[in-house]
């Protein structure tokens, strides 16, 4: 099944590996605190952290230091996450990575394997509000093969401000809305977290984007510059194969709509509320076009029943 991580630009730290845990107190030095790097300029919550080079030898085991606690809620799996961070390798003064500069808060769920491991396990159990220190060793980071500007086996540090958590429901929910249009696919009512069924009609595809609530919530409607979290199957309409599904990954996928490049995708759901389950049909202008993409043929009209479950 092809995946349709090429929709969206990939946030550097989409990567995984293995796991483990620490809360070893190393010894202090003008540019060391608590056994990590200090931060030696913009101390305070939201703003821009410099960190020092790393002395001594690395942590080897996961190690998470708390700069400054926040009053929100305590972050757990499955959480849809906004963060700001800056990632610099330990023996270095220069960082790879950081939001800041961006001015654009990165989005991730909780535990669903969409960032290194350490992200995972570092930021698992704190509170919103907080600036956490994490050193994450290379099986927790980008291992031996390294990323970018990220040698192999690098030890990894991070600032990361937490700024918000969202719980993500496991289904749309709302009013089920008459589908009766026979030249048009049918998509399951169920709301018990697993897969709608999605019924591609034998008949030619539409020529214009087709975007349909199945089932329609109260909730406020999706703005263009919004990320949300989604479920989604994604089929062909000439044969009805489904090409791409969160159900089968077993998480959902955060879609910052201004980066999403899959034009009848976007449009498709700006407008629609939150909570709902929404058909898609895109034709090939509001698609792939006459390229193939993904293993995806040329000229395809794709078919997408997406739940709309929550926003960042």
């Amino acid at each position: 099944m092809r995946r349709l991580a090429g929709l969206l630009v990939v946030p550097l730290l989409l990567l995984s590996t293995a796991a483990c845990g620490s809360d070893d107190k190393g010894s202090d030095s003008a540019s060391m605190k608590n056994g990590l790097p200090a931060i030696t300029a913009g101390q305070k919550f939201g703003e821009k952290p410099t960190l020092a080079k790393g002395e001594g030898d690395p942590p080897k085991e996961l190690k998470v230091e708390v700069i400054s606690e926040g009053k929100g809620p305590v972050t757990k799996k499955g959480d849809a996450l906004q963060v700001n961070y800056l990632g610099q390798s330990w023996d270095s003064t220069k960082p790879f990575d950081n939001s800041f500069d961006r001015g654009q808060p990165f989005d991730v769920t909780l535990g669903a394997g969409q960032v290194i491991k350490g992200w995972d396990q570092g930021l698992e159990g704190q509170k919103v509000g907080s600036r956490v220190e994490i050193g994450i060793p290379p099986e927790l980071g980008y291992g031996a093969q390294g990323q970018g500007d990220i040698k192999p086996n690098a030890t990894l540090v991070f600032v990361v401000d937490i700024l918000k958590a969202v719980t993500i429901p496991k289904s749309a929910s709302g009013t089920p809305v008459a589908q009766d249009d026979k030249n048009l696919p049918k998509v399951g009512t169920n709301t018990d977290g697993k897969a709608p069924t999605v019924t591609v009609p034998k008949t030619d595809p539409p020529t214009k984007l087709v975007s349909n609530y199945v089932l329609e919530s109260s909730g406020e409607a999706v703005k263009a510059t919004d990320t949300v979290v989604v479920n989604y199957v994604a089929s062909l309409w000439k044969d009805g194969k489904v090409f791409d599904s969160t159900y089968t990954a077993g998480k959902p996928a955060n879609f910052p709509l201004p980066q999403l490049t899959l034009k009848g995708l976007k449009d498709g759901l700006v407008g629609k509320k939150i909570g709902s389950r929404v058909l898609i049909v895109a034709p090939p202008s509001e698609a792939f076009g006459a390229e193939e993409k993904q293993g995806i043929p040329k000229n395809s009209t794709l078919v997408f029943a997406v739940d709309i479950l929550t926003k960042m």
